[in-house]
């Protein structure tokens, strides 16, 4: 079983400068590299296959170039014992090339041989992501997503609150939490944010398997995402959103933190230390939304033996509204410009990364973990199965053919959990307990499942109201409502208060005067 954890950094002045220059020089680097492949591909695959006429040896895309400068110039390993040669990929071209670079550019010795060959194998893998189309092609990176670099496993060491980096030295860590025992570190990954340096280290237990099949569930909970609230289950519960970046307090504070940078000159110092506040800013609601994931994660899982959720296309729901145009050729409203609210909101719940914590969470505690297709969800009824856009008004939902009633979210979770039984063929034996309902003004439905009504509550213990005639007065006692009755509050001062009966003209209300009618 592999487990990370995450650490923040203690370094001295020294060893964080240190660090920024080996990010510096490995971007550089990196950047180097890449376009050497670039180069040596589009000239190898532009002139196909040839023969060197100084080494006479066949070179071919992916393998070199035809640049006198490129670093991919030597594809051929060195013979073995039985005299077999076999090609070089271009990681290795390049991770041979290395003992050159270090003649050629001194500065790189400061940086630990490892950590420099685990950059190139970093390449490597963003090219067979990009020939297995399973990413866009490598990008040059910059000084604001070039922020990492790796340790190989063995290199780095742990003592109590004090962690060894080779090349860099021993420096403390905050221990939040201890490594469990049984568990290897692997892995090393040093990562600068915006409040600091911070490690990554990726442990390992062989003795425990990475899955364990979960029993057939007998308890089902089915999920549906929203915005008004972040998650509705099919039990009735509804999990707030907190709104951590477009809620009214969130944006003015950044709008305002974004002006403070507008106003300082660019290329400032002032204008860096603002900056970094904003950085700060955006890493704290971050690691709000991240924390509060993991709570509803856990909450969700702990309902039952099964989680169901929708199979989301969210790029596709924060996709371009497509253009329209007038009769004149002139471009018409397509509600763009409303949509970007819409999408800010997408972004805000970040339902991708909820669900995938959700997996997560249910594949620990041996839970099962099920996706449906989310197609007309919300507008399906539990009761008929009538499928039709025309009973969901908003947030509430009124069936056009049966009349049932309900929540338009929660009759969506409710659906996706009967989507998850029919599409995997399971058996629930019982339902997952549902929060008790009380009965509210005679309508008998939970505070959820009030379809929008505005309810007023109302105590048990309060008598009926009497019904009035046609020329009766209300008054409090016929109503069922009492008045609270107000005490005289006691002072140091003699401050008047309001007395517990009604005073005639001539009484005194406690002003220092005594209780008797006095003359003018």
């Amino acid at each position: 079983m592999k487990t990370s954890y995450q650490y923040k950094l203690r370094p001295k002045t020294e060893q964080s400068d240190l660090m920024d220059s080996w990010l510096n020089m490995m971007r550089s680097l990196y950047n180097w590299m890449l376009a050497d492949r670039i180069d040596g591909y589009h000239q190898s695959f532009i002139s196909g296959d040839y023969c060197d006429t100084r080494t006479k040896t066949e070179r071919c895309p992916l393998t070199c170039s035809l640049s006198r400068s490129s670093m991919l110039h030597n594809p051929w390993k060195n013979p073995d014992k039985e005299g077999n040669i076999k090609k070089r990929s271009a990681s290795l071209m390049q991770d041979a090339y290395l003992a050159e670079m270090k003649k050629a550019r001194p500065w790189y010795k400061s940086i630990h041989s490892n950590v420099l060959q685990l950059l190139i194998k970093r390449l490597d893998a963003a090219m067979e992501g990009f020939f297995k189309h399973e990413r866009g092609f490598p990008k040059f990176k910059n000084r604001s997503n070039f922020r990492s670099f790796q340790y190989k496993p063995g290199d780095v060491k742990v003592d109590g609150n004090k962690i060894y980096l080779p090349s860099i030295g021993w420096m403390r860590f905050y221990n939040s939490r201890p490594i469990p025992t049984g568990y290897e570190i692997r892995t090393v990954t040093v990562r600068t944010k915006a409040d600091g340096w911070y490690v990554s280290i990726l442990l390992e237990d062989k003795t425990i398997p990475d899955f364990i099949a979960p029993a057939p569930p007998n308890t089902l909970t089915g999920l549906d995402m929203g915005l008004t609230k972040l998650v509705h289950c099919s039990d009735g519960q509804q999990i707030s959103n907190p709104r951590f970046a477009t809620s009214k307090k969130a944006k003015r504070t950044l709008k305002i933190r974004q002006r403070r940078v507008e106003r300082k000159k660019k290329g400032s110092n002032n204008r860096k230390k603002v900056g970094i506040k904003v950085a700060r800013l955006y890493k704290q609601r971050v690691d709000k939304r991240t924390a509060y994931q993991w709570e509803v994660a856990n909450l969700v899982v702990k309902k039952a033996d099964g989680v169901a959720v929708e199979e989301l296309n969210i790029n596709g729901m924060k996709a371009r509204c497509k253009p329209k145009k007038n009769d004149d050729g002139s471009h018409a409203r397509n509600g763009q410009s409303a949509k970007c609210g819409l999408n800010r909101s997408i972004s805000d719940a970040s339902w991708g990364d909820l669900i995938s914590k959700i997996k997560y969470t249910a594949e620990k505690q041996g839970k099962n973990f099920y996706q449906v297709n989310p197609k007309h969800t919300s507008q399906t009824c539990s009761h008929c199965g009538v499928v039709d856009a025309k009973s969901r008004f908003g947030e509430r939902f009124v069936c056009v053919e049966c009349g049932h009633q309900d929540h338009a979210d929660l009759q969506a979770a409710t659906m996706v959990k009967r989507r998850a039984i029919a599409e995997y063929s399971l058996t629930i034996k019982k339902n997952a307990p549902k929060p008790k309902k009380v009965s509210h003004c005679g309508l008998g439905v939970s505070p959820s499942k009030a379809c929008g009504l505005k309810v007023q509550m109302v105590r048990v213990d309060c008598p009926e109201p009497k019904q009035l005639c046609l020329f009766e007065t209300p008054i409090p006692e016929s109503t069922g409502v009492k008045r609270k009755q107000h005490r005289t509050r006691k002072s140091e001062r003699g401050v008047p208060g309001n007395p517990l009966t009604q005073l005639s003209l001539w009484d005194s209300a406690g002003c220092g005067y005594p209780h008797e009618s006095h003359p003018f």
